[in-house]
Order: structure tokens, then C-alpha cells, then sequence
């Protein structure tokens, strides 16, 4: 059953902007802090430059191959299943432990509230529990429905931002420049090795990414949603973070879980804490929701693919939601919010780095490769250099954050390749872009077409492409790749002996019609294109055979060589569909890349392919 289209630009945004409006800015500023120091505010830029970097790559990915599971399906049809399968199920971790720390961050905050309002002391083991329970609601709340849940998100992310906003333009007024002369503890390093340490906070632009199938003109939507909401989202966490630093003194700052709502207590007042405390809630809640939803598609996408068990593919036939992979990953985060909550942000942030480099790495391919129905609607600005200055960049994000998370890091991978290799392996094979790239540089051949076949089917749903007649007949039709210069007469004779036996009419019969056809009129329509057509005896017939001459077929001394050539034969009562054919025709070959692609393919499919998939009115 496929999953429901429901998420509209807003939508997007709110997923997004939501996902990263949470701990990132309530909660995990005081830990920095006590790293980078006055400098924090620096780490958090380089760490949403580094994160822009991945997501144009993520961007370009999502609109080519909007399907669920994101970047686990791009990574897959680029490296292959193994690889995929070990992608897939760290990230779906990574998500899950991020959801994990915004839950803790919500326990922390009705801790501290219950605290202050009765005086006594809340158990750590009960704040735990707190944020099992509060994981138990969010699932229940995305088994309901994507619309709901982004509905949810809308609506938080629009008190949020304002929120923000007042917070930032009356806390400049009480920030102390003094605070900034102070060195940072650990020199520039320090400011680096913190910038890996917060990537976690834009975990939130892979959430959408892995919901691509849910929204309504991906192509469109999906970048118009990431870009604008992580500009919207590092301004924000600048201004914020700046403010901050300059109203609260360095020691309360690095001990501080809930810095802003601390500062809004010094130049607000007491309401103005608890109102931003209560602001700092509804991120958490709308980063944790955004999580779990995000999270959950990537079993849903494993098991689509047989590298994991089916039953994390079965969808809810009222809701048409993954019922079952968001119960699993709830159990995920259920679990991890008895970590420790520094162990959670490292790994967190480690394995998400590792995931925007596998994003820019899966972009390089996906091009080099010359996939043809690799068609994104957006791509990435500066290719190459925006994939190599992001890998060489979160590379070195990766050594900086610290031996324990490469170590975790190492031990994610090795389970997710265990999976693959004791479940995956024995169960799903497909045809990935770099066999295609490998293939294209050593002249061997190592590829089918499996993949563009899928990639097709992608575009299709993408699209929203309905097949008509006209598809039907390309789908079905002969298709010839001649690689030699052809006479036209001899093309005629050809063509011929592939009809007749279609339509059930005489070799020499064809033969004459083409012939006295051509000798009206010719058939060559444009340069380098001829639609040869003709009026066959009978009823309700009609057919089309496509043909591509590498060496061009000759027409006449006067014209050029022709490379595209598709042969149109019907009886009368097709007039109608005749010419509907002919203006289809027409509108595909009017890319000015047409004949670029049209010689450039590497076998008869492929032909067919840019046929299917040209644009023209339907």
C-alpha cells in the first residue's frame, strides 16, 4: 500500500525548522559553551555551513528519488545493499537517539518545574521514565496520520519562531560585550571539536528527507522547504546563541541545561523564564515528533527492499501509516533514553555527520556514473565542489569530535553490516550507479537495466505520470539501433520486415507505402528527425517502431543525416490517434539536450526511456 501524499512547503518547513529548534538551542548551548566558551556561538555557524553543504547534496537526491526511507534509498541505489542496508539502520539510530535527547530535555525542564513548584527532589531514574512515557504518545500520535503530525508541527513551529524572535530583540539590549574577551578554553580547536559536537542540532533536515514520499510536488517542495528553513534556522540559532552568551557569566552558562530560559529570567523576569521554558517545551516536542516520524521510514524502507524482516513494511490500512516501523523505532528510543545524555549527543552527532558525507558521496556517483533516468528537479549548485569541500569537511568534524565516537561510530557500522550479511545479503540484490561508473570507466559490462528501469518508475510517481495509449505503445513497440550510415530505402526495408509481422500485413506492401510516402513529401521533420508515416488497409491497427542510426540515415544529397527516426503506421479510423502521437513527438524532441541524450544511449531501453519519459501534455 503506498503511503499517503499530505505534506504541503508549510509542512515541510515546520518538519524541519521543528526538528531543529529544540535542544539543539535549549538545551545543548550550556554543554558547548563549556568547550568552545564565548566563542560557541562560531561553532554553531561552521556546524550549519558544514550541514548546508549536505544538504544541497540531500536536496538534489530527494527530488531525483523522493522515496521513503531518503537518504537510505539513495545511498543504496549509489553504493549498493550492502553498504545501504548498514546506511539505513545507523541513520534510523542516529534519528532515534536524537529523538531520545529530546525527550531527556523535556524530562529535564518538568523536572526542574516540579522541583521549583513542590521543593523536593525528582529522582533521575522517574525523569527517565517521564521520557519513555512522553515517546509512548508521540508513536501514538504518528500511527494516526502524517497530517496530523505535521499539523502538529506547523503549529509549534509557529509560536517557536516568534518566540525567538521577541527573545533576541529585547535580550540585545542586556547583552555585556565583556563576555566575549574571554579566550576560548580549548584555542580554535576547541571551537571546531564543538562544531561537531552540535552538528546534532541539524539532524532536523534528514527527517524530511527520509519523508519524501509523503509530499505533495517533491520536486519543488523538498528544496524550496530544506534551504529556507536552514537559513531561517542558523540565523536564529546565531542571534539566540549571541544573546545568551553576552547576558549570562561563563560558569552559570557551562553548568546550565536551560541557559535561555535562565537568560530570559535576567531582562524579562521571572514570566519571561517560564514562558520561554514553556517555548522550550514545544520545541522539544516538535523536534522528538519530527524524529520518530523521520526515524521510522528507514525500517520501512529496508524491509521494502528485503534487507530486513517484512513485517516493518506493513502499513496501517486506516491511517496508511508504517504502523509497525514506528513501533519499533519507538522501542529504539525508548531504550535510549536510559543513556547518558552526552553518550546520546556524540553519537548522535558522529553518525549524522556520517550521513551527510555518504549524501555528497551518493551525488558524485549518481552523476560520474551517467545514469540516464537520474533526473533531479533541483541540483546541487558548484558540483563538485560543494560534494568534496562537504566530505573533506565532515571528515575532519568526525577525528575532531573524539576517539569515543569514532569507536561508537565503528561499532554502529559493524552491526548494521552484520544484518546485511546474516539476513540481507541472501534475500535482495540490485543494480546500484556505481556499477554503472566502474562499468563507463574500464568498458566492461556490468550492468542490466534494472535500475533505470526503477529510476523510471520513480520519476513516473514522481511526476504523477499516468500512462496513456501512447505509452502503452512505446512500451511495446520495436525498437532498432542501427550503428551504421543507412540508405533510406534500405531503412525502409528494414523497418518493414519488423512491422509486417506486427500487423499482420506483407513485407513488399510496407515497403511500397514508406517508399511512395516519402516521394510526396519528406518525412524529416527537423534536423536530424523523420516520423515516416503511413495509412494501412484495415481497422482499429496502429503501431510505431523507433529507431536510432549512430551514423545518421540518408534521405537525400540535400538534407542531413538523420539519427532519430520513428515510424508511424495506421489505418484510417487512427487518424485522430495518429496525430496525437505526432504532437507528442513533436513535444519530447523539442529538449534542446534531445539529441544529445538520443546518441549518448547505451542500448535500445534506454531509447525507449526517453520516449516514456519526455515532457509533453498529457
Amino acid at each position: 500500500m503506498k503511503l499517503k501524499k499530505d505534506l504541503k512547503l508549510l509542512d515541510v518547513f515546520a518538519i524541519t525548522s521543528g526538528a531543529m529548534l529544540s535542544s539543539g538551542i535549549f538545551l545543548l548551548p550550556g554543554l558547548a559553551h563549556a568547550q568552545a566558551g564565548p566563542h560557541v556561538t562560531v561553532s554553531y555557524i561552521l556546524a550549519g555551513a558544514l550541514a548546508a553543504l549536505g544538504m544541497l547534496s540531500q536536496a538534489e537526491l530527494a527530488t531525483a528519488m523522493p522515496k521513503s526511507g531518503g537518504t537510505y534509498y539513495y545511498v543504496t541505489r549509489s553504493m549498493g545493499v550492502a553498504v545501504g542496508t548498514v546506511y539505513g539502520l545507523i541513520t534510523m539510530l542516529a534519528l532515534s537517539l536524537k529523538s531520545a535527547f529530546e525527550l531527556i530535555g523535556m524530562a529535564v525542564f518538568a523536572r526542574i518545574a516540579i522541583e521549583s513548584a513542590f521543593t523536593t527532589s525528582v529522582p533521575e531514574l522517574y525523569m527517565r521514565i517521564m521520557a519513555a512515557i512522553l515517546c509512548a504518545i508521540f508513536i501514538m500520535v504518528n500511527i494516526r496520520g502524517t497530517r496530523g503530525a505535521g499539523r502538529l508541527q506547523v503549529l509549534l513551529v509557529m509560536i517557536i519562531i516568534p518566540s525567538l524572535l521577541v527573545y533576541t530583540v529585547l535580550g540585545l539590549q542586556a547583552v555585556d560585550l565583556n563576555h566575549f574577551h574571554l579566550p576560548s578554553p580549548a584555542g580554535v580547536m576547541g571551537v571546531v571539536s564543538t562544531a561537531g559536537f552540535v552538528f546534532v542540532s541539524y539532524g532536523g533536515l534528514l527527517k524530511v528527507a527520509s519523508l519524501a514520499e509523503e509530499v505533495r510536488e517533491p520536486g519543488r517542495v523538498l528544496p524550496l522547504g530544506m534551504i529556507t528553513s536552514l537559513i531561517v534556522v542558523v540565523m536564529i540559532y546565531t542571534m539566540v546563541i549571541f544573546v545568551t552568551s553576552g547576558i549570562l557569566d561563563a560558569d552559570v552558562f557551562n553548568s546550565s541545561l536551560m541557559p535561555v530560559s535562565e537568560a530570559a529570567g535576567i531582562f524579562m523576569g521571572p514570566w519571561g523564564a517560564v514562558a520561554l521554558s514553556i517555548v522550550a517545551m514545544l520545541g522539544f516536542i516538535s523536534a522528538a515528533n519530527a524524529g520518530i516520524m523521520g526515524a521510522s521510514r528507514y525500517p520501512l524502507a529496508l524491509s521494502r527492499d528485503m534487507l530486513i524482516p517484512g513485517i516493518f513494511g506493513r502499513v496501517n490500512i486506516r491511517f496508511r501509516t508504517p504502523h509497525v516501523a514506528l513501533l519499533a523505532t519507538g522501542a529504539v528510543v525508548a531504550v535510549s533514553v536510559f543513556l547518558d545524555l552526552e553518550v546520546i549527543i556524540k553519537a548522535a552527532s558522529s553518525v549524522l555527520i556520517l550521513t551527510y558525507l555518504f549524501s555528497c558521496i551518493a551525488v558524485l556517483i549518481m552523476r560520474e556514473s551517467r545514469v540516464q533516468n537520474y533526473q533531479p528537479r533541483f541540483s546541487s549548485p558548484m558540483y563538485p565542489w560543494v560534494q568534496i569541500v562537504g566530505i573533506l569537511g565532515y571528515l575532519f568534524l568526525i577525528y575532531e569530535i573524539g576517539t569515543g565516537a569514532l569507536l561508537m561510530s565503528a561499532v554502529f557500522i559493524a552491526a548494521g553490516f552484520g544484518v546485511y550479511l546474516f539476513y540481507g545479503r541472501f534475500r535482495a540484490e540490485k543494480e546500484y550507479a556505481l556499477l554503472h561508473l566502474i562499468e563507463r570507466i574500464t568498458a566492461r559490462e556490468l550492468t542490466g537495466h534494472s535500475l533505470e528501469t526503477e529510476l523510471k518508475e520513480v520519476i513516473r510517481e514522481r511526476d504523477d505520470i499516468v500512462k496513456d495509449r501512447f505509452d502503452q505503445l512505446i512500451e511495446e513497440c520495436r525498437v532498432l539501433d542501427i550503428p551504421d550510415a543507412i540508405d533510406i530505402n534500405d531503412f525502409f526495408d528494414l523497418a518493414a520486415s519488423e512491422l509486417s509481422t506486427r500487423l499482420g500485413i506483407s513485407h513488399d506492401v510496407l515497403l511500397r507505402l514508406l517508399i511512395e510516402r516519402e516521394n510526396e513529401s519528406s518525412t524529416v521533420l527537423a534536423p536530424g528527425l523523420a516520423i515516416p508515416h503511413i495509412v494501412i488497409e484495415g481497422d482499429h491497427a496502429f503501431d510505431i517502431l523507433i529507431a536510432r542510426c549512430r551514423k545518421g540515415a540518408v534521405f537525400s544529397h540535400d538534407s542531413n543525416p538523420v539519427h532519430a527516426l520513428f515510424v508511424f503506421a495506421g489505418t484510417r479510423d487512427e487518424r485522430n490517434f495518429h496525430l496525437r502521437a505526432l504532437a507528442a513527438i513533436a513535444q519530447i524532441v523539442q529538449d534542446p539536450m534531445f539529441e544529445k541524450k538520443w546518441l549518448s544511449c547505451k542500448n535500445c531501453e534506454a531509447m525507449r526511456d526517453i520516449v516514456l519519459l519526455g515532457k509533453r501534455k498529457r
